[in-house]
Order: structure tokens, then sequence, then C-alpha cells
């Protein structure tokens, strides 16, 4: 019996299905939801829709609430702060969150170099922006992403996105300048690592390369971990031919890996870090955290925005850091990660549907396959399993250049019993579509 969730009418309910009739007239259809049911309040990891039914939330807002919905330190933080003061734009008149925030995000930081913040409101923004302070600074145009990467939709972001549908299809012509490389991974190996420079070399005269840009782990491209020694290699390369390694964290950044960026895990200090998405809580806020030589050759004011590090979103996101600290996240989601790992490993023995099981700590995904053999991927049984999941109290987001991978992007602050009881639904759901296709 579900302690958590709760679902006491059809889904949708009634009052959803009343906001849904609103927005058929007003919204455009190509904005999707994954819920048919309208939000009414969080808590925590819980979602209660307009007709009281209770999910269990594994998405976090595509990755932005690693300190859960409506934490009560995050909404008392933006209630002082909207009754001081909403927006000036820093470079008007500044304030004094703008800057505490700024000099926490470059103290949390790996490595010696000293390091300067400015801040965006989107992932793309954060991208777009590390690509100009790269280019600007070592006066190269061509920039190296890499296959199953997701950027962003801005026109730059775009092009740096690897997967067509939906995100590029009929959007084009795209950016000049940005050139996919092999991003190889233990399960579907596709390039050596000992092949990379000269395949590199055959693709563009690295001369000219003012970044390699690259996910640690890739976020919408499926959970993806690269082999031992990719990064390290590639920031070998970064630095023999003078390009800066840039590491996009908008999505496994704020520590869903057990470490606060990623790229820590590998003990790399990349040039330029792009931080989003759980940075602030769900507030628009995201970062770029550069070294200090590196920015600062730019001319004045040749970043920046109207709202970039809105004076709300950066009180926000500076409770995020304490709630990170003294909430002990980190070490939150490696014990979650461990617990998730060994339950997703023993449902793999038990399904042949899944393929593979990967990540680091919370940041942690399942690829299902029609076989497991040839690997085919099977994204029509992973939709059946993310409907099926939803239809019994669980929101999980999907994943995957095929569409074929489930994600783990649940917040930190869940408790276990949440888990197993959300990892309960799931393994039902997996076993139900597994048993279908024999």
């Amino acid at each position: 019996m579900n302690k958590f969730i709760s679902i006491k009418t059809a889904l949708p309910g009634p009052s959803s299905k009343k906001i849904d009739e609103k927005r058929e007239k007003c919204v455009p259809k190509i904005l999707g939801s994954l819920s048919p049911c309208y939000i009414d309040s969080g808590e925590g990891a819980l979602v209660k829709d307009v007709d009281g039914n209770v999910f269990i939330d594994f998405t976090g807002g595509w990755g932005c609430l690693i300190v859960g919905h409506a934490h009560p330190r995050v909404v008392s933080a933006v209630k002082e702060q909207a009754e001081k003061y909403l927006h000036t734009d820093f470079t008007a008149v500044p304030y004094e969150p703008f800057v505490e925030l700024a000099a926490r995000l470059a103290k949390l930081t790996l490595g010696k170099s000293e390091k300067k913040v400015s801040f965006f409101n989107s992932g793309a923004e954060a991208i777009e922006n590390s690509v100009k302070i790269a280019r600007g600074y070592t006066k190269r145009k061509a920039v190296v992403v890499f296959e199953g990467a997701f950027h962003g939709r801005t026109l730059l972001t775009m092009t740096m996105t690897h997967q067509a549908m939906p995100y590029k299809c009929g959007f084009g012509p795209f950016a000049p300048e940005v050139y996919r490389m092999p991003y190889p991974v233990p399960y579907r190996p596709s390039i050596k690592i000992r092949d990379f420079e000269s395949k590199l070399l055959s693709y563009v005269d690295p001369k000219e390369v003012a970044a390699f840009v690259i996910e640690p782990i890739q976020g919408e491209g499926g959970f993806r971990v690269p082999l031992d020694s990719f990064l390290e290699e590639l920031k070998k390369l970064s630095e023999k031919y003078g390009i800066l390694f840039v590491a996009d964290e908008v999505q496994s950044g704020m520590g869903r890996t057990g470490k606060m960026f990623a790229i820590e895990n590998w003990g790399i200090e990349p040039d330029i870090i792009a931080a989003g998405k759980s940075i602030a809580a769900g507030l628009p806020l995201s970062a770029v955290i550069a070294k200090k030589e590196i920015i600062d050759s730019l001319p004045n004011n040749s970043i920046g925005g109207t709202y970039v590090g809105n004076p709300v979103a950066c009180r926000a996101a500076i409770e995020v850091l304490n709630i990170i600290r003294d909430e002990k996240l980190l070490e939150r989601a490696k014990n979650l990660g461990e617990k998730i790992r060994k339950r997703f490993l023993k449902m793999k023995d038990k399904y042949e549907i899944i393929g593979d099981v990967r990540g680091i700590g919370a940041m942690i995904g399942m690829e299902f396959v029609k076989n497991r053999e040839t690997k085919e991927p099977a994204p029509d049984e992973t939709k059946k399993i993310i409907k099926e999941c939803l239809g019994n109290g669980l929101l999980i987001a999907g994943a995957g250049i095929h569409h074929n991978v489930i994600r783990m992007l649940l917040p930190l602050v869940i408790t276990d019993e949440q888990l197993d009881e959300g990892l309960d639904v799931l393994e039902n759901a997996v076993a139900k579509v597994d048993e279908g296709r024999s």
C-alpha cells in the first residue's frame, strides 16, 4: 500500500481537464507536457495536483530541484529579497546578492586558478556566453562539441546540440564553425581514445578551435558516462593546442553526482564551467565560472543582459548553496546513487529489456533495448514505461538520442521511503512492459 502516492481521480482529473480546455485555446501545441495533470503545490519530492492527486517526482523540474519543491529556506529567502527590491539590472544599480553568489561559486570550483563569475538566465545562455568568452579570449572561431550532446535551443546552442528531432528539425540554417566529435562510452563505443586526436585533426585545424564544450556526463543524451581516461585525454589535447576546456554542468552540476560539479570526479580543472538548472531552486538563473585571466580579457559590457543575475534568483541560489552544505546533500547524492544503482542492477538481472545501467552519484539512468545482443533501442517500450509510471503516481523523465533511456533527476531531499515507493512503481512498470513484449 502506498504511503505517499495518492491517486483519487482518473488522470487527468476534472479540475485539470478544465484548465486543459483553456490551454487548448491559448497555448501552442508545441509546448507539450509530460503530465496531463496541473500542479497545485509541491513539497520536497512530492507534487499535489489541482484534483488532490499526489505524485512522487523523479523529474525535479527537469533537473532544477536538487533541494526539492518549495524548500522552506528558499521560500523564506525569496520572500525576504522580494520585499526589498525585485530588479535594478546589476549594470545599472549593483547589489550584494550578485557579488556574494559570485564569490561563493568561485570558491567552490576545483583547482588553484582564480575564478570570476557572470550570471545569465538559462543554461543555453550560459553555454552561448561561454563560447563567446572562449572566442574572445583565444581569437579563434571554431567550437568542438560531441555526439549525443545537448547544449540548448538558441541558434548557436541548437547547432551544438546533436539531436535533430525535435530540437533542430526545420530550424536551420545553423551557426557555422561547429564541429562534432565522437563521445566514447563503454556501452556503445564509437571510437578508441588513442584515435581521437587523429580524428580531430581530420575535421578541423586545432589552431582554429576556441573551445571543447563537453558535458562530463551527458544529460539529454542519455546519462552517458565517457570511457575511463577520455576526459583526461581531452584536457591534455586542450593544453597541447591552446584550446579552452569548457564543462557544460547545466544538468550534471550543483551536487547531483556527489560532487559540486561532475568534472571533479575526474580531477580536472576546466577553463570555463557553465552551470544552471538547480542553481536557484527553479528560478531563472545560470552562471559562467571562468578563470580570471580569460573572462577579464573581454571588453567592458561585452556580455550581459537586462535580467541576468536577478537579485531574487541570486538570493535563492545563495540559500541553495547553504542547504547543500547544511543538509550534506553531496553525501546524500552518493548514498542515493548507491541505493538506486543497486536496485537498477537487480532489475537488470530480472528484465531483459534493460540493456545498461550507468551514472555517477544520484545521476543514474537505465537504457532499454529490444535485444541485448544487438542493443537495438526500445523507444516505444520506454514510452510505455513512463506512461505506466505516471498512471501509478510517479513522474519520471526519459532521455537519449533514441528516446530509450530513463533518467533520475529526483530532488536530493527525497526520503528513503519516498525513493523506495517510487522505485517500486518503476519496477512494476518495467515488469509489465517487459512481460508484454514476450
